[in-house]
């Protein structure tokens, strides 16, 4: 009935994938959360009972749990089932947003486009149609929660000299180990930072989010490497740190606007290509 999927596990969160196939003709049963989370509805409907409260979810919907919370999930309306993609926090992740946490209780926030756009953006990483990685768009949907939730605006301070210094530093490591397995955990130990936090100052010093920040300098090298007439295209995705080819080209071709194939002829001197495709965004 239920089919579930974890798709990330790491020190802050863990990411699951579910999907109901439940009917109105399926009895519904209680349930206890275990961690704080937040569930993206991106397909189907179903209700909520908890806490002596009734909600309806339907697509854009966030189901926000609190750990010991009993909830039951009823499909009373449709036959369609549902989809969630499922933030759970662990304790250590949950530690790092401090007062915030008091707004957090088991309820269903209805659709907003502040949050559906980052459960989209969740979704498109969870796809590998993103540069942002899985567990920074939770990340980030945990912060935009909380501050929507309790009435706190989210212009971000400005960075002292000291934070400015270590998201530098943090910059150059990933640069530096940018073909290996290189994630937010990681990074954010690097800087002594929680990932929640090494997040947030990264990204508002450097402009992008670390993962971003690391496929770019994957990028940068394959580039270089792809005027090399000896190495095959495979190998200079492993090369770079790309964990499979479809990544990488699905990944270059975004950036570059070509193929990595491609790329390579135009680095041995087949201009037109890129001057084809410049043209074409013109029109555009």
């Amino acid at each position: 009935m239920i089919r579930a999927r974890r798709l990330c596990d790491c020190a802050s969160l863990r990411v699951m994938d579910y999907r109901c196939e439940a009917g109105p003709d399926d009895r519904p049963f209680v349930e206890m959360h275990d961690s704080l989370s937040l569930s993206y509805v991106r397909r189907g409907s179903f209700g909520l009972r908890s806490r002596g409260r009734s909600y309806d979810l339907v697509a854009g919907s966030i189901l926000v749990g609190r750990p010991g919370d009993d909830y039951c999930c009823t499909h009373e309306h449709h036959d369609h089932g549902d989809e969630c993609l499922s933030f759970q926090f662990t304790a250590e992740g949950a530690d790092w947003f401090g007062p915030l946490r008091e707004t957090w209780e088991t309820r269903a926030v209805p659709p907003t486009p502040e949050l559906a756009v980052l459960g989209e953006l969740a979704q498109a990483a969870a796809e590998g149609r993103s540069d942002v990685g899985l567990d920074e768009a939770g990340q980030l949907l945990g912060d935009r929660f909380l501050r929507l939730a309790s009435g706190r605006g989210i212009r971000p301070q400005a960075a002292s000299a000291s934070d400015r210094r270590r998201a530098v530093e943090a910059a150059l490591w990933i640069e530096a180990h940018s073909a290996e397995p290189v994630g937010l955990d990681a990074a954010a130990r690097f800087a002594g930072l929680s990932p929640f936090h090494f997040l947030r100052l990264f990204r508002r010093v450097i402009g992008v989010t670390p993962h971003q920040y690391l496929v770019h300098c994957r990028l940068k090298r394959a580039a270089r490497l792809l005027a090399e007439p000896n190495l095959q295209v495979t190998d200079v995705a492993y090369d770079v740190g790309f964990g499979d080819l479809s990544n990488f080209v699905r990944s270059f071709h975004r950036a570059a606007g070509v193929s990595p194939g491609a790329f390579r002829k135009a680095a041995r001197g087949e201009r037109n290509l890129f001057q084809e495709r410049l043209a074409r965004l013109a029109v555009a």
